[in-house]
């Protein structure tokens, strides 16, 4: 494994987790005022797209650490819209 690879892998593993807490958070308190809907959709359109991306160029890395990110994230949107009062959803 090259240098390349490893910052890479290290890299892909701190994006990919680094949703985890808001999505813990969420899941605890049962409340999605102060989550911006907006900011969740657009990301996870961005990480269907790089997951899309990772199999055109056949990359593993990129695939299976932006598919984690996107199904942590589509988790944390589908709960924001569960939890969030209905007056705001955007």
């Amino acid at each position: 494994m090259n240098f390349t690879t490893i910052v890479g892998i290290i890299a892909s593993v701190s994006t990919a987790v680094s949703s985890l807490p808001q999505l813990i958070k969420l899941w605890k308190e049962k409340k999605a005022e102060n989550v911006s809907l907006g900011m969740f959709a657009v990301l996870v359109l961005g990480l269907g797209v790089w997951v899309w991306y990772g199999i055109l160029k056949e990359d593993w890395i990129i695939i299976i650490a932006n598919g984690f990110s996107f199904l942590v994230n589509l988790t944390t949107f589908i709960l924001s819209i569960r939890y969030k009062n209905k007056t705001s959803l955007l």
